[in-house]
């Protein structure tokens, strides 16, 4: 123990002493300095946010990301300055000094000026202060706000009655009011408002620049009369271009598809809301465009809208389609310590118009196996499943989706696992309704699922060696019929974001409420288990959330800091003492706890159960938590740095045939800490895009099943590591 403790003092003492034993400014030449800090300081108001005059400074420091601490500045320092190998290595992977320029002072300041009259503070005045030592330069702004007006009175003049009835309709929605602070910032938002609403009201082709606003500071004392006046011209025309303004009504639409491609009529006409005599409205448009561009069939929607007479808007719709097939294969796999390899692939097929409806068909095939070298144990697991998605809501009516274009889903899966154990055989159908509001939400109902689960070829050896009564009822035959809910909410929907972006998901799964209300039509079995076909029906409640940000930071994003904070629960009643073993929770594997393989964490402090001949480890119960450090080393390799921490765990539930559950799978708030696992380590990833390989090397650190702390020494001999190998980040 002393000896570990040593080494520990050591190892933390090596990596400060090669962190900080560099300087930030090595590189800094003689007479220059290292931009350290901006700071603003508002001099007469506690109120305004300092930080909103900052993007307005022209030379920003360097990004910190601990207090005032960037490690990559020391990184970029450890360089000689003589271009070696070495130089250009820690070159590319630290970040380089921010070289302060005092010629950009005044620009700063002629932009932050410039905001502030723009936000309504005028006659407002900036001095700086700059201070120099040490090859640092911190620059400070001190800032006097400037004058405020507030409006006294607001003067509307408009000659045309149908805009003013349209502007007395919408009052209620006016965002200047009296006694608010004049500023061009809020005039400009309301005429934004202003215009959006004549559009949407048949005013095709208005904007902003038709409004004309007029201040008098001078009428009474510190106050402002404003005068909000509609032209028939815009502010960079003048008086004699002048005509009314009329409302349109919409003439001739047509819908092009492009590329030859084969589509029905009714389905493009479903999706358009722009109908000929309509008076034109905006937002029809926006719909429009909205509908036909989440349709995956479309690779580019354009919305063509042209003048055809004095009141009327022709409108096109050119469509080009994407490609209307694919085939996409995915592969995962794992190799830890104890020789167990794992491989997981799959291969799907999609076909998005088959029945040129936009009907989108899908085909998938994944598989499972886990194995060792010269050893017959084993474990093979398939699955076929096939989807059809409609673009719209079967057995529902259209009017309820105005805005946004449902989906309707009918699922089916065969899964076949064959282990030593047993032989299981699962076929699972759903059927479900999908749809989005705006593009940030997402949502998902299945009003039906249903599984049919029969087990075969059980050892009798394994089903004897179970002393878990919960598991014993786990491996049963069994009938699941039941309804879920999914949501999920995103900051960014692309494929691969660009920027820091957060998610959330929710799923939920409740079975066999509604077959309860026929229980006293139903025999039962020896347990009083009821039956449908001769198997019991499962009754349980099941969900799960997870949520997930990613922070990119650096001059061109290429740095990112990821975390995911995951938590599960599930719970059987009614006609069931325990969860259908699909339905357990499980820990480990390429995208969860990477130092431990697929199902072979927990539950709670738990040994690994020796009656599974390839680990099967599973709970009522899942919490995890995951953060990770992604940086780029070069061309497309990156590196990843990460820890992981959760564990399965059992609910503390009554005994079954007079016997409990293992005490130590058990989860109480008091032990959470002692039973939860982790491990960290370190990864390589090729990142091409669209595709990214990934290879992970994950190690142990505390294992609640074993001795808790793991040794450094122990790390990488057997069962401290699994290697793990992916496509696409693990979240």
């Amino acid at each position: 123990m002393l000896t570990l403790q040593i080494m520990k003092r050591w190892t933390g003492l090596i990596i400060c002493l090669a962190v900080v034993s560099c300087s930030t400014t090595k590189l800094v030449p003689e007479g220059e300095y290292r931009l350290t800090e901006n700071k603003v300081v508002i001099l007469n108001s506690g109120s305004f946010n300092s930080s909103d005059l900052v993007p307005y400074i022209k030379q920003k420091p360097n990004d910190y990301y601990i207090g005032r601490w960037n490690p990559f500045l020391y990184v970029y320092n450890w360089s000689s300055g003589n271009d070696t190998g070495w130089d250009k290595f820690v070159e590319k992977l630290g970040v380089k000094p921010v070289i302060f320029d005092s010629t950009l002072i005044d620009g700063s300041k002629k932009g932050m000026l410039s905001h502030l009259e723009y936000l309504g503070y005028y006659n407002s005045d900036i001095s700086n202060v700059t201070d120099k030592n040490n090859k640092k330069a911190r620059v400070r702004y001190d800032v006097t706000l400037g004058k405020r007006y507030p409006i006294h009175d607001i003067n509307y003049v408009v000659r045309d009655s149908m805009l003013v009835k349209i502007i007395a309709k919408d009052s209620a929605n006016c965002t200047i009011n009296r006694g608010d602070a004049l500023s061009q910032d809020a005039l400009e938002n309301e005429s934004e408002r202003l215009a959006t609403l004549f559009k949407n009201n048949g005013y095709y082709g208005f904007t902003k620049n038709f409004f004309f606003y007029f201040a008098d500071t001078t009428r009474v004392q510190n106050m402002a009369d404003l005068t909000v006046k509609l032209e028939d011209y815009t502010r960079n025309e003048s008086a004699s271009t002048a005509k009314p303004h009329i409302q349109y009504y919409i003439g001739d639409v047509e819908i092009i598809p492009q590329g030859g491609f084969k589509v029905r009529k009714k389905f493009l006409n479903n999706l358009n809301t722009i109908e000929p005599g309509n008076l034109y409205r905006e937002k029809d448009v926006n719909t429009t465009y909205e509908r036909f561009s989440s349709v995956r069939l479309f690779s580019t929607v354009n919305v063509e809208l042209q003048e055809s007479d004095s009141a009327k808007v022709d409108c096109r719709i050119l469509l080009s389609p994407s490609k209307l097939q694919g085939i996409k294969l995915n592969l995962e796999g794992s190799f830890n310590s104890t020789g167990l390899f794992g491989i997981t692939p799959s291969l799907s097929y999609s076909h998005k118009n088959i029945f040129h409806g936009g009907e989108e068909l899908s085909l998938g095939f994944s598989g499972n196996f886990q194995f060792k070298f010269n050893d017959p144990t084993r474990s093979t697991e398939f699955a076929i499943s096939t989807a059809l998605t409609f673009p719209q809501f079967l057995l529902l009516p259209a009017s309820l989706f105005k805005t946004t274009l449902p989906q309707t889903n009918i699922n089916f899966t065969y899964n076949y696992q064959n282990r030593p154990e047993y032989t299981r055989n699962i076929i699972s159908t759903a059927y479900g309704y999908r749809w989005s509001m705006r593009k940030n939400f997402h949502y998902q109902i299945y009003p039906l699922q249903m599984n049919v689960v029969r087990i075969f070829n059980m050892s009798p050896d394994f089903y004897e060696k179970l002393n878990d009564p919960y598991l014993i009822n786990a491996y049963q035959n069994h009938f699941d019929f039941g309804a879920g809910t999914m949501f999920y909410y995103t900051t960014d929907a692309s494929i691969n974001p660009k920027h820091s972006y957060f998610y959330l998901r929710w799923q939920s799964d409740l079975a066999g409420n509604l077959l309860s209300l026929f229980n006293k039509a139903m025999s039962t079995d020896e347990s009083g288990s009821h039956l449908i076909w001769g198997i019991p029906y499962s009754q349980y409640v099941r969900t799960e959330i997870s949520a997930v940000t990613t922070i990119k930071f650096g001059s061109s994003n290429q740095f990112a800091v990821a975390g995911r904070a995951l938590a599960g629960f599930g719970y059987a009643y009614g006609n069931s003492s325990v969860l259908p073993f699909e339905k357990f929770f499980y820990a480990g594997g390429a995208n969860s706890m990477r130092g431990w393989q697929s199902r072979s964490v927990g539950p709670g402090m738990a040994p690994l159960d020796q009656t599974f001949s390839i680990a099967n480890q599973t709970g009522d119960m899942h919490l995890e938590a995951n953060i990770e450090f992604r940086f780029p080393i070069f061309w497309k390799l990156q590196g990843g740095l990460f820890v992981d921490a959760g564990n399965v765990w059992n609910l503390p539930r009554g005994e079954i045939d007079g016997q409990a559950r293992d005490p130590l799978s058990l989860f109480y708030w008091n032990n959470c800490l002692k039973t939860t696992a982790l491990d960290w380590g370190a990864g390589i990833r090729l990142d091409f895009n669209m595709l990214l390989v990934r290879l992970d090397l994950g190690i142990k650190t505390y294992d609640p099943s074993s001795n808790g702390w793991q040794e450094p020494s122990l790390w990488l001999k057997k069962g401290g590591y699994a290697i793990h190998f992916g496509i696409g980040y693990p979240f």
